[in-house]
Protein backbone atom coordinates (compact mmCIF):
# COMPACT_ATOMS: atom_id res chain seq x y z
CA UNK A 1 0.00 0.00 0.00
CA UNK A 2 1.10 3.54 -0.67
CA UNK A 3 1.21 5.36 2.64
CA UNK A 4 3.91 7.83 1.74
CA UNK A 5 2.28 10.59 3.73
CA UNK A 6 1.82 8.46 6.83
CA UNK A 7 5.26 6.89 6.65
CA UNK A 8 6.84 10.25 6.04
CA UNK A 9 5.12 11.66 9.09
CA UNK A 10 6.37 8.80 11.24
CA UNK A 11 9.91 9.30 9.98
CA UNK A 12 9.84 12.98 10.73
CA UNK A 13 8.32 12.35 14.14
CA UNK A 14 11.13 10.04 15.17
CA UNK A 15 14.16 11.46 13.37
CA UNK A 16 15.07 13.53 16.42
CA UNK A 17 14.96 10.50 18.71
CA UNK A 18 18.38 9.05 17.91
CA UNK A 19 18.63 7.54 21.33
CA UNK A 20 20.92 4.85 22.64
CA UNK A 21 21.64 2.76 25.72
CA UNK A 22 19.27 3.29 28.63
CA UNK A 23 17.15 5.77 26.67
CA UNK A 24 16.20 3.29 23.91
CA UNK A 25 13.08 2.38 25.89
CA UNK A 26 11.80 5.92 25.33
CA UNK A 27 12.06 5.60 21.59
CA UNK A 28 10.31 2.24 21.61
CA UNK A 29 7.62 3.48 23.94
CA UNK A 30 6.88 6.50 21.77
CA UNK A 31 6.71 4.34 18.66
CA UNK A 32 4.30 1.94 20.34
CA UNK A 33 2.19 4.86 21.49
CA UNK A 34 1.84 6.28 18.01
CA UNK A 35 0.97 2.90 16.49
CA UNK A 36 -1.66 2.33 19.14
CA UNK A 37 -3.07 5.79 18.55
CA UNK A 38 -3.36 5.02 14.87
CA UNK A 39 -4.83 1.57 14.86
CA UNK A 40 -6.28 0.28 18.16
CA UNK A 41 -9.33 0.45 20.35
CA UNK A 42 -12.62 2.34 20.46
CA UNK A 43 -12.51 6.10 20.00
CA UNK A 44 -8.71 5.82 19.97
CA UNK A 45 -8.02 7.78 16.80
CA UNK A 46 -10.43 10.59 17.60
CA UNK A 47 -9.13 10.90 21.14
CA UNK A 48 -5.53 10.69 19.95
CA UNK A 49 -6.23 13.53 17.54
CA UNK A 50 -7.74 15.63 20.29
CA UNK A 51 -4.80 14.94 22.59
CA UNK A 52 -2.17 15.66 19.94
CA UNK A 53 -3.88 18.90 18.95
CA UNK A 54 -3.83 19.92 22.61
CA UNK A 55 -0.04 19.58 22.85
CA UNK A 56 1.99 22.74 23.56
CA UNK A 57 2.66 25.00 20.58
CA UNK A 58 5.97 26.79 19.96
CA UNK A 59 4.74 29.57 22.20
CA UNK A 60 4.16 27.11 25.03
CA UNK A 61 0.34 27.38 24.81
CA UNK A 62 -1.82 24.26 24.34
CA UNK A 63 -3.94 24.30 21.15
CA UNK A 64 -7.62 23.37 21.41
CA UNK A 65 -8.82 19.85 20.41
CA UNK A 66 -10.27 19.65 16.90
CA UNK A 67 -14.03 19.80 17.58
CA UNK A 68 -14.80 17.89 14.36
CA UNK A 69 -13.52 14.67 15.92
CA UNK A 70 -15.25 14.79 19.29
CA UNK A 71 -18.22 12.59 18.38
CA UNK A 72 -16.39 10.18 16.09
CA UNK A 73 -14.70 6.88 16.90
CA UNK A 74 -13.58 3.55 15.44
CA UNK A 75 -12.83 0.06 16.74
CA UNK A 76 -12.05 -3.39 15.39
CA UNK A 77 -14.34 -6.39 15.79
CA UNK A 78 -14.18 -9.79 14.09
CA UNK A 79 -12.41 -8.49 11.01
CA UNK A 80 -14.56 -5.37 10.63
CA UNK A 81 -13.59 -1.76 11.34
CA UNK A 82 -16.60 -0.10 12.94
CA UNK A 83 -16.63 3.66 12.32
CA UNK A 84 -19.08 6.11 13.92
CA UNK A 85 -19.46 9.44 12.10
CA UNK A 86 -21.70 12.27 13.25
CA UNK A 87 -22.35 15.91 12.42
CA UNK A 88 -22.46 18.28 9.47
CA UNK A 89 -21.39 17.10 6.01
CA UNK A 90 -17.96 18.65 6.47
CA UNK A 91 -17.56 17.11 9.93
CA UNK A 92 -18.63 13.66 8.77
CA UNK A 93 -16.20 13.86 5.87
CA UNK A 94 -13.33 15.01 8.08
CA UNK A 95 -14.01 12.24 10.59
CA UNK A 96 -14.15 9.67 7.79
CA UNK A 97 -10.89 10.89 6.26
CA UNK A 98 -9.01 11.16 9.54
CA UNK A 99 -10.14 7.93 11.18
CA UNK A 100 -9.59 5.86 8.04
CA UNK A 101 -6.61 7.69 6.50
CA UNK A 102 -4.30 4.63 6.26
CA UNK A 103 -7.12 2.47 4.89
CA UNK A 104 -8.10 5.14 2.34
CA UNK A 105 -4.52 5.47 1.10
CA UNK A 106 -4.34 1.70 0.73
CA UNK A 107 -7.75 1.45 -1.00
CA UNK A 108 -6.78 4.17 -3.46
CA UNK A 109 -3.72 2.20 -4.54
CA UNK A 110 -5.92 -0.85 -5.17
CA UNK A 111 -8.41 1.14 -7.23
CA UNK A 112 -5.64 2.83 -9.22
CA UNK A 113 -4.11 -0.52 -10.14
CA UNK A 114 -7.40 -2.25 -10.88
CA UNK A 115 -9.01 0.52 -12.93
CA UNK A 116 -5.93 1.41 -14.97
CA UNK A 117 -5.07 -2.25 -15.67
CA UNK A 118 -8.54 -3.23 -16.86
CA UNK A 119 -9.31 -0.05 -18.83
CA UNK A 120 -5.82 0.66 -20.24
CA UNK A 121 -6.38 4.30 -19.22
CA UNK A 122 -4.03 6.08 -16.84
CA UNK A 123 -5.06 7.50 -13.48
CA UNK A 124 -4.94 11.04 -14.89
CA UNK A 125 -7.86 10.05 -17.13
CA UNK A 126 -9.99 9.06 -14.11
CA UNK A 127 -9.05 12.21 -12.23
CA UNK A 128 -10.03 14.38 -15.19
CA UNK A 129 -13.36 12.57 -15.65
CA UNK A 130 -14.08 13.06 -11.95
CA UNK A 131 -13.18 16.75 -12.05
CA UNK A 132 -14.81 17.71 -15.34
CA UNK A 133 -17.79 15.36 -15.62
CA UNK A 134 -18.79 14.14 -12.15
CA UNK A 135 -17.98 17.00 -9.77
CA UNK A 136 -20.36 19.56 -11.37
CA UNK A 137 -23.31 17.17 -10.82
CA UNK A 138 -22.67 16.36 -7.15
CA UNK A 139 -25.05 17.86 -4.57
CA UNK A 140 -23.55 20.65 -2.45
CA UNK A 141 -23.98 18.56 0.72
CA UNK A 142 -21.84 15.75 -0.64
CA UNK A 143 -19.27 18.11 -2.12
CA UNK A 144 -18.71 19.30 1.45
CA UNK A 145 -18.44 15.72 2.71
CA UNK A 146 -15.96 14.74 -0.01
CA UNK A 147 -13.86 17.83 0.70
CA UNK A 148 -14.02 16.90 4.37
CA UNK A 149 -12.52 13.49 3.56
CA UNK A 150 -9.65 15.22 1.77
CA UNK A 151 -9.12 17.52 4.75
CA UNK A 152 -9.21 14.57 7.15
CA UNK A 153 -6.65 12.42 5.33
CA UNK A 154 -4.37 15.43 4.90
CA UNK A 155 -4.61 16.16 8.63
CA UNK A 156 -3.38 12.61 9.11
CA UNK A 157 -0.45 13.20 6.79
CA UNK A 158 -1.74 11.41 3.69
CA UNK A 159 -1.31 13.21 0.36
CA UNK A 160 -4.61 12.69 -1.49
CA UNK A 161 -6.55 15.45 -3.24
CA UNK A 162 -10.19 16.00 -4.18
CA UNK A 163 -9.95 14.51 -7.68
CA UNK A 164 -8.49 11.34 -6.18
CA UNK A 165 -11.32 11.08 -3.65
CA UNK A 166 -14.06 11.64 -6.24
CA UNK A 167 -12.47 9.05 -8.56
CA UNK A 168 -12.24 6.64 -5.62
CA UNK A 169 -15.95 7.12 -4.91
CA UNK A 170 -16.74 6.50 -8.59
CA UNK A 171 -14.46 3.52 -9.03
CA UNK A 172 -17.40 1.21 -9.76
CA UNK A 173 -19.00 3.40 -12.40
CA UNK A 174 -16.13 5.05 -14.26
CA UNK A 175 -14.10 1.99 -15.29
CA UNK A 176 -17.03 -0.36 -15.92
CA UNK A 177 -19.68 1.97 -17.38
CA UNK A 178 -18.19 5.28 -18.55
CA UNK A 179 -15.08 3.82 -20.21
CA UNK A 180 -16.93 1.21 -22.35
CA UNK A 181 -19.42 3.90 -23.41
CA UNK A 182 -16.59 6.29 -24.26
CA UNK A 183 -14.65 3.64 -26.18
CA UNK A 184 -17.69 3.04 -28.40
CA UNK A 185 -18.34 6.75 -28.82
CA UNK A 186 -14.74 7.45 -29.81
CA UNK A 187 -14.57 4.28 -31.95
CA UNK A 188 -11.26 3.45 -30.31
CA UNK A 189 -9.35 0.55 -31.83
CA UNK A 190 -7.55 -2.15 -29.85
CA UNK A 191 -9.34 -1.45 -26.58
CA UNK A 192 -10.10 -4.10 -23.94
CA UNK A 193 -13.53 -5.71 -24.27
CA UNK A 194 -14.94 -4.17 -21.12
CA UNK A 195 -18.47 -5.01 -20.00
CA UNK A 196 -20.39 -4.05 -16.90
CA UNK A 197 -19.65 -6.76 -14.32
CA UNK A 198 -22.08 -8.85 -12.33
CA UNK A 199 -21.56 -8.34 -8.61
CA UNK A 200 -23.47 -9.74 -5.62
CA UNK A 201 -26.24 -12.18 -4.67
CA UNK A 202 -29.26 -11.11 -2.64
CA UNK A 203 -32.84 -11.85 -1.66
CA UNK A 204 -35.65 -10.16 0.24
CA UNK A 205 -38.79 -11.92 1.51
CA UNK A 206 -41.91 -11.10 3.50
CA UNK A 207 -45.35 -12.36 4.47
CA UNK A 208 -45.94 -16.09 4.04
CA UNK A 209 -42.31 -16.63 2.99
CA UNK A 210 -40.77 -15.81 6.36
CA UNK A 211 -40.92 -17.42 9.79
CA UNK A 212 -42.58 -14.44 11.51
CA UNK A 213 -44.30 -12.89 8.49
CA UNK A 214 -41.96 -9.91 8.53
CA UNK A 215 -39.13 -8.91 6.20
CA UNK A 216 -35.84 -10.81 5.92
CA UNK A 217 -33.10 -9.48 3.63
CA UNK A 218 -29.59 -10.79 2.93
CA UNK A 219 -26.72 -9.98 0.59
CA UNK A 220 -23.32 -11.28 -0.53
CA UNK A 221 -20.89 -8.69 -1.84
CA UNK A 222 -19.26 -10.09 -4.99
CA UNK A 223 -16.16 -8.30 -6.20
CA UNK A 224 -12.45 -8.86 -6.78
CA UNK A 225 -10.52 -10.18 -3.78
CA UNK A 226 -8.30 -7.11 -4.09
CA UNK A 227 -11.31 -4.97 -3.20
CA UNK A 228 -12.97 -7.55 -0.98
CA UNK A 229 -10.14 -7.83 1.52
CA UNK A 230 -10.69 -4.11 2.17
CA UNK A 231 -14.49 -4.01 1.99
CA UNK A 232 -14.68 -4.44 5.75
CA UNK A 233 -15.86 -1.09 7.09
CA UNK A 234 -19.09 -0.91 9.10
CA UNK A 235 -20.30 2.69 8.97
CA UNK A 236 -22.67 4.13 11.58
CA UNK A 237 -23.54 7.59 10.23
CA UNK A 238 -25.62 10.23 12.04
CA UNK A 239 -25.97 13.13 9.58
CA UNK A 240 -27.10 16.62 10.47
CA UNK A 241 -30.12 16.11 8.21
CA UNK A 242 -31.90 12.96 7.13
CA UNK A 243 -31.85 9.43 8.53
CA UNK A 244 -29.26 7.59 10.54
CA UNK A 245 -27.61 4.80 8.49
CA UNK A 246 -25.86 1.55 9.41
CA UNK A 247 -24.16 0.11 6.34
CA UNK A 248 -21.10 -1.78 5.23
CA UNK A 249 -18.64 0.07 3.01
CA UNK A 250 -15.28 0.70 1.38
CA UNK A 251 -12.69 3.14 2.78
CA UNK A 252 -13.10 6.68 1.49
CA UNK A 253 -16.47 6.09 -0.20
CA UNK A 254 -19.52 7.98 1.08
CA UNK A 255 -22.07 5.30 0.14
CA UNK A 256 -22.11 1.58 0.92
CA UNK A 257 -21.29 0.88 -2.76
CA UNK A 258 -22.23 -2.78 -2.52
CA UNK A 259 -25.28 -1.20 -0.97
CA UNK A 260 -26.49 -3.05 2.08
CA UNK A 261 -27.85 -1.12 5.01
CA UNK A 262 -30.67 -0.17 7.34
CA UNK A 263 -31.93 3.30 8.18
CA UNK A 264 -33.74 4.96 11.07
CA UNK A 265 -36.73 5.49 8.74
CA UNK A 266 -37.25 1.72 8.67
CA UNK A 267 -35.85 0.99 5.23
CA UNK A 268 -33.76 -2.13 4.51
CA UNK A 269 -31.66 -1.96 1.35
CA UNK A 270 -29.63 -4.30 -0.88
CA UNK A 271 -28.75 -4.50 -4.57
CA UNK A 272 -26.95 -6.53 -7.21
CA UNK A 273 -25.55 -5.25 -10.49
CA UNK A 274 -27.12 -5.91 -13.90
CA UNK A 275 -24.64 -7.97 -15.93
CA UNK A 276 -23.48 -6.66 -19.33
CA UNK A 277 -25.37 -3.38 -19.00
CA UNK A 278 -24.62 -0.67 -21.56
CA UNK A 279 -25.42 3.03 -21.18
CA UNK A 280 -24.12 6.30 -19.79
CA UNK A 281 -25.31 9.89 -19.50
CA UNK A 282 -22.35 12.28 -19.01
CA UNK A 283 -24.76 14.95 -17.76
CA UNK A 284 -26.22 12.72 -15.07
CA UNK A 285 -25.57 12.57 -11.34
CA UNK A 286 -23.02 10.00 -10.12
CA UNK A 287 -24.53 6.79 -8.80
CA UNK A 288 -22.53 7.01 -5.57
CA UNK A 289 -24.28 10.30 -4.81
CA UNK A 290 -27.77 9.06 -5.71
CA UNK A 291 -27.47 5.87 -3.66
CA UNK A 292 -26.16 7.73 -0.60
CA UNK A 293 -28.86 10.40 -0.90
CA UNK A 294 -31.61 7.78 -1.24
CA UNK A 295 -30.47 5.91 1.86
CA UNK A 296 -30.12 9.13 3.86
CA UNK A 297 -33.34 10.89 2.88
CA UNK A 298 -35.89 8.26 1.82
CA UNK A 299 -38.70 7.63 4.29
CA UNK A 300 -40.58 5.13 2.13
CA UNK A 301 -40.14 2.84 -0.85
CA UNK A 302 -41.59 5.55 -3.09
CA UNK A 303 -39.06 8.06 -1.76
CA UNK A 304 -36.18 5.67 -2.39
CA UNK A 305 -37.24 4.97 -5.96
CA UNK A 306 -37.72 8.67 -6.72
CA UNK A 307 -34.37 9.77 -5.27
CA UNK A 308 -32.26 6.99 -6.81
CA UNK A 309 -33.75 7.77 -10.25
CA UNK A 310 -33.19 11.55 -10.06
CA UNK A 311 -30.40 12.48 -12.48
CA UNK A 312 -29.73 8.83 -13.35
CA UNK A 313 -26.42 8.64 -15.28
CA UNK A 314 -26.60 4.90 -15.99
CA UNK A 315 -23.53 4.29 -13.89
CA UNK A 316 -23.38 1.14 -11.76
CA UNK A 317 -26.80 -0.05 -12.99
CA UNK A 318 -28.40 -2.21 -10.31
CA UNK A 319 -31.43 -4.21 -9.28
CA UNK A 320 -32.52 -2.68 -5.97
CA UNK A 321 -34.18 -4.72 -3.22
CA UNK A 322 -36.02 -2.40 -0.84
CA UNK A 323 -37.97 -3.27 2.29
CA UNK A 324 -40.07 -1.06 4.56
CA UNK A 325 -40.27 -2.63 8.03
CA UNK A 326 -43.10 -0.24 8.96
CA UNK A 327 -45.48 -1.65 6.34
CA UNK A 328 -43.94 -5.07 5.67
CA UNK A 329 -43.83 -4.24 1.96
CA UNK A 330 -40.87 -5.12 -0.25
CA UNK A 331 -39.94 -3.86 -3.72
CA UNK A 332 -37.62 -4.65 -6.62
CA UNK A 333 -36.45 -1.75 -8.79
CA UNK A 334 -34.57 -2.60 -11.98
CA UNK A 335 -32.70 0.63 -12.57
CA UNK A 336 -31.71 0.81 -16.19
CA UNK A 337 -31.04 4.11 -17.92
CA UNK A 338 -33.98 3.95 -20.36
CA UNK A 339 -36.23 1.58 -18.42
CA UNK A 340 -36.91 1.44 -14.67
CA UNK A 341 -39.59 -1.19 -13.95
CA UNK A 342 -40.71 -1.64 -10.34
CA UNK A 343 -42.32 -4.64 -8.64
CA UNK A 344 -43.65 -4.64 -5.07
CA UNK A 345 -45.51 -6.99 -2.71
CA UNK A 346 -46.46 -7.59 0.91
CA UNK A 347 -46.44 -11.36 0.51
CA UNK A 348 -43.63 -12.95 -1.46
CA UNK A 349 -39.96 -12.56 -2.31
CA UNK A 350 -37.50 -11.14 -4.80
CA UNK A 351 -34.16 -12.71 -5.69
CA UNK A 352 -31.26 -11.09 -7.49
CA UNK A 353 -27.99 -12.41 -8.88
CA UNK A 354 -26.94 -10.07 -11.70
CA UNK A 355 -29.56 -11.01 -14.29
CA UNK A 356 -31.92 -8.54 -15.95
CA UNK A 357 -35.44 -9.46 -14.84
CA UNK A 358 -37.35 -7.27 -17.29
CA UNK A 359 -37.29 -8.36 -20.95
CA UNK A 360 -37.25 -4.78 -22.19
CA UNK A 361 -34.28 -3.87 -20.00
CA UNK A 362 -32.50 -7.00 -21.16
CA UNK A 363 -33.16 -6.38 -24.85
CA UNK A 364 -32.60 -2.62 -24.98
CA UNK A 365 -29.90 -2.03 -22.37
CA UNK A 366 -27.82 -5.19 -22.04
CA UNK A 367 -26.11 -7.87 -24.10
CA UNK A 368 -26.96 -10.44 -21.43
CA UNK A 369 -27.89 -13.99 -22.49
CA UNK A 370 -30.49 -15.31 -20.07
CA UNK A 371 -30.38 -18.78 -21.67
CA UNK A 372 -26.70 -19.47 -20.97
CA UNK A 373 -27.02 -21.71 -17.93
CA UNK A 374 -23.25 -22.19 -17.66
CA UNK A 375 -22.92 -18.59 -16.50
CA UNK A 376 -22.96 -17.48 -12.89
CA UNK A 377 -26.00 -15.14 -12.91
CA UNK A 378 -28.32 -17.74 -14.46
CA UNK A 379 -27.03 -20.65 -12.37
CA UNK A 380 -27.46 -18.65 -9.18
CA UNK A 381 -30.94 -17.57 -10.23
CA UNK A 382 -31.95 -21.24 -10.46
CA UNK A 383 -30.47 -21.92 -7.03
CA UNK A 384 -32.22 -18.96 -5.44
CA UNK A 385 -35.57 -20.19 -6.78
CA UNK A 386 -34.89 -23.67 -5.39
CA UNK A 387 -34.08 -22.31 -1.94
CA UNK A 388 -37.14 -20.06 -1.86
CA UNK A 389 -39.43 -22.97 -2.80
CA UNK A 390 -37.84 -25.28 -0.21
CA UNK A 391 -37.93 -22.72 2.60
CA UNK A 392 -41.34 -21.06 2.31
CA UNK A 393 -42.66 -20.07 5.72
CA UNK A 394 -39.38 -20.77 7.50
CA UNK A 395 -36.98 -18.04 6.34
CA UNK A 396 -35.24 -16.11 9.12
CA UNK A 397 -31.83 -14.48 9.56
CA UNK A 398 -30.12 -17.73 10.55
CA UNK A 399 -31.42 -19.42 7.41
CA UNK A 400 -30.42 -16.40 5.33
CA UNK A 401 -26.85 -16.81 6.57
CA UNK A 402 -26.90 -20.41 5.35
CA UNK A 403 -28.19 -19.29 1.95
CA UNK A 404 -25.27 -16.88 1.60
CA UNK A 405 -22.84 -19.72 2.37
CA UNK A 406 -24.45 -22.11 -0.14
CA UNK A 407 -22.10 -24.04 -2.46
CA UNK A 408 -24.62 -25.94 -4.58
CA UNK A 409 -23.91 -25.71 -8.31
CA UNK A 410 -27.29 -25.85 -10.08
CA UNK A 411 -25.68 -26.72 -13.42
CA UNK A 412 -23.64 -29.72 -12.26
CA UNK A 413 -26.18 -30.47 -9.52
CA UNK A 414 -23.68 -30.98 -6.76
CA UNK A 415 -21.93 -29.15 -3.92
CA UNK A 416 -18.84 -27.36 -5.23
CA UNK A 417 -17.68 -23.83 -4.39
CA UNK A 418 -17.21 -22.00 -7.66
CA UNK A 419 -18.48 -18.99 -9.60
CA UNK A 420 -21.94 -20.59 -9.98
CA UNK A 421 -22.57 -21.07 -6.25
CA UNK A 422 -24.28 -18.37 -4.17
CA UNK A 423 -21.10 -18.16 -2.09
CA UNK A 424 -18.97 -17.39 -5.12
CA UNK A 425 -15.41 -18.68 -5.55
CA UNK A 426 -14.04 -17.42 -8.86
CA UNK A 427 -10.64 -18.86 -8.03
CA UNK A 428 -12.20 -22.27 -8.77
CA UNK A 429 -13.59 -21.22 -12.15
CA UNK A 430 -12.34 -23.70 -14.79
CA UNK A 431 -13.60 -21.98 -17.95
CA UNK A 432 -14.33 -18.42 -19.00
CA UNK A 433 -17.75 -17.16 -17.88
CA UNK A 434 -19.49 -15.79 -20.97
CA UNK A 435 -21.69 -13.31 -19.10
CA UNK A 436 -19.24 -12.12 -16.45
CA UNK A 437 -16.32 -12.14 -18.90
CA UNK A 438 -14.27 -13.69 -16.08
CA UNK A 439 -11.18 -15.61 -17.10
CA UNK A 440 -10.45 -19.01 -15.52
CA UNK A 441 -9.39 -18.90 -11.86
CA UNK A 442 -10.53 -15.30 -11.52
CA UNK A 443 -9.67 -14.09 -7.98
CA UNK A 444 -13.09 -12.75 -7.16
CA UNK A 445 -16.43 -13.83 -5.75
CA UNK A 446 -18.33 -13.48 -2.49
CA UNK A 447 -16.14 -11.40 -0.20
CA UNK A 448 -18.51 -10.86 2.74
CA UNK A 449 -22.14 -11.30 3.73
CA UNK A 450 -24.86 -9.41 5.60
CA UNK A 451 -28.37 -10.21 6.77
CA UNK A 452 -31.10 -8.63 8.87
CA UNK A 453 -34.84 -8.73 9.49
CA UNK A 454 -37.57 -6.28 10.52
CA UNK A 455 -37.03 -6.83 14.24
CA UNK A 456 -33.28 -6.24 14.01
CA UNK A 457 -33.76 -3.27 11.67
CA UNK A 458 -36.08 -1.67 14.24
CA UNK A 459 -33.04 -1.61 16.53
CA UNK A 460 -30.75 -0.41 13.69
CA UNK A 461 -28.96 -3.75 13.76
CA UNK A 462 -27.65 -6.31 11.27
CA UNK A 463 -25.51 -9.44 11.04
CA UNK A 464 -22.28 -9.45 9.02
CA UNK A 465 -19.33 -11.69 8.22
CA UNK A 466 -16.02 -10.79 6.59
CA UNK A 467 -14.54 -12.99 3.89
CA UNK A 468 -16.32 -15.88 2.19
CA UNK A 469 -19.66 -16.38 4.00
CA UNK A 470 -18.96 -20.13 3.96
CA UNK A 471 -15.98 -19.56 6.25
CA UNK A 472 -13.20 -20.50 3.82
CA UNK A 473 -10.07 -18.33 3.69
CA UNK A 474 -8.44 -17.01 0.52
CA UNK A 475 -4.63 -17.05 0.73
CA UNK A 476 -2.95 -14.70 -1.71
CA UNK A 477 0.57 -16.19 -1.80
CA UNK A 478 -0.69 -19.71 -2.36
CA UNK A 479 -3.03 -18.52 -5.13
CA UNK A 480 -0.37 -16.50 -6.98
CA UNK A 481 2.07 -19.42 -6.89
CA UNK A 482 -0.52 -21.54 -8.70
CA UNK A 483 -1.74 -18.80 -11.05
CA UNK A 484 1.13 -16.53 -12.18
CA UNK A 485 -1.16 -15.06 -14.85
CA UNK A 486 -2.54 -12.85 -12.06
CA UNK A 487 0.90 -11.65 -10.93
CA UNK A 488 -0.09 -8.10 -11.85
CA UNK A 489 -2.25 -8.12 -8.70
CA UNK A 490 0.63 -9.09 -6.42
CA UNK A 491 1.34 -5.55 -5.13
CA UNK A 492 -2.14 -5.30 -3.60
CA UNK A 493 -3.60 -8.82 -3.40
CA UNK A 494 -3.76 -9.92 0.23
CA UNK A 495 -5.21 -12.75 2.28
CA UNK A 496 -8.96 -12.61 2.77
CA UNK A 497 -9.73 -14.32 6.06
CA UNK A 498 -13.28 -15.28 7.00
CA UNK A 499 -14.52 -13.95 10.31
CA UNK A 500 -17.50 -15.11 12.39
CA UNK A 501 -21.05 -13.90 11.93
CA UNK A 502 -21.29 -10.83 14.15
CA UNK A 503 -24.14 -8.55 15.18
CA UNK A 504 -23.59 -4.82 14.72
CA UNK A 505 -25.86 -2.06 16.01
CA UNK A 506 -25.95 1.69 15.51
CA UNK A 507 -24.23 3.49 18.38
CA UNK A 508 -22.28 0.40 19.35
CA UNK A 509 -19.06 0.72 21.28
CA UNK A 510 -16.14 -1.67 21.48
CA UNK A 511 -16.50 -4.69 23.74
CA UNK A 512 -14.57 -4.26 26.97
Amino acid sequence: MNTTGVSGCRTRCFSSLELSGGRRWLRQGLLLGVLLALFAGPVVMARAAAQSSSSPTSSGQASAPDPRLQKAYRFQQDGWTYVHLEGTPGEIGFQHGYLLAPEIADALEVVKLEDTHTSKRDWAFFRKASHDMLWPHIDAEYKKELQGIVDGVKAHGVAIDLDDVVALNAFQELADYYVPWLNQREKRAAVPGLVAPGNCSAFIATGSMTKDGKIVIAHNDWTSYMDGARWVIMFDIVPQHGNRMLMDGFPGVITSDDDFGVTSAGLMIAETTISKFEGWDPKGKPEFVRSRKAMQYANSIDDYVRIIKEGNNGGYANDWLIGDRNSGEIAYLELGLKNTPLWRTKDGYFISSNFARDEKVMAEETTFDSKDMTSSPNARRVRWEELMAQSKGRIDVEMAQRFLADHYDSLDKKEQPNARSLCGHGENLLARDSQFEWDPYHPGGAVQGKATDSSMAAKMSLRARTGHPCGQDFLAKEFLEKHPEYAWQKPVLRDMKAGPWTTFTAGQKAAQ
